[in-house]
């Protein structure tokens, strides 16, 4: 590791490790394909479609799950067995260890999500998709990750216990992906007015293979606020010291 690191760039190396020599990576990758899995070979074999269609549909709501997983310890982990309080002797900023650890969760999901690719290609040697919705659908799916890892990574933050983080993680993402069904009896404008901010209406939107701007701009606000969250919560723990 060169001496000349950026400290984000250490934290980065040291939690991505920490991830793929530890079990936790592997069960959490193991459980989200074997899930994923029984939605596209449902389609593919029991309506005999080849596509991703139902996959992408619930992908949301299974990364709600998943990325909390991933997250759930961070910094609760750190704080429950004093590390934190280590590292925070170190010429060490608490952007650089948001910025560490988002990073981590960010590509630890997203190697998640690579061997769903071969969804893909069994797709394409059996069928003819449409290649825009499938690459709108994992654009989609990396700019959830990258959302669902600042909200995990938030509520990793604000407890030393690493459930306790998970389902506060979960309730969040959940929340931000079904805001819109949970209002489906309400008046149209005021369910129009709460489809804005939810994450499946944006994720559905780039799924179709059309980029627009006011998507990318949500899920990038979403992962700025919760990383912005995450900063100030480490500086109060810091303060508190």
């Amino acid at each position: 590791m060169k001496k000349n690191a950026s400290p984000a760039v250490i934290i980065f190396r040291r939690e991505i490790k920490s991830y793929f020599t530890s079990p936790i990576a592997y069960i959490v990758t193991g459980l989200f394909l074997l899930a994923s899995g029984f939605l596209f070979f449902n389609t593919f074999f029991l309506i005999n479609r080849a596509e991703l269609r139902q996959f992408f549909g619930l992908l949301p709501i299974i990364l709600s799950f998943f990325i909390p997983a991933l997250t759930m310890r961070l910094l609760a982990e750190e704080k429950r067995s004093g590390s934190y309080e280590t590292l925070l002797t170190l010429p060490v900023t608490e952007v650089q260890i948001v910025t560490g650890k988002f990073l981590a969760s960010f590509v630890a999901g997203a190697v998640m999500l690579v061997p769903t690719l071969c969804y893909a290609i069994t797709c394409y040697i059996f069928g003819k998709p449409d290649a825009g919705p499938m690459i709108g659908g994992y654009l989609g799916a990396l700019f959830l990750i990258a959302s669902f890892s600042a909200i995990g990574l938030f509520a990793s933050s604000v407890t030393k216990n690493q459930i306790i983080a998970f389902f506060i993680a979960f309730a969040i993402c959940i929340v931000f992906t079904l805001i819109s069904s949970f209002l489906i009896f309400m008046p149209a404008a005021i369910v129009s007015f709460f489809d804005f901010f939810s994450a499946y209406s944006h994720f559905e939107s780039i799924s179709r293979g059309i980029i627009d701007s006011r998507d990318v701009v949500y899920f990038v606000s979403l992962t700025a606020l919760f990383f912005v969250l995450t900063v100030e919560s480490l500086k109060k723990t810091g303060e508190a010291r």
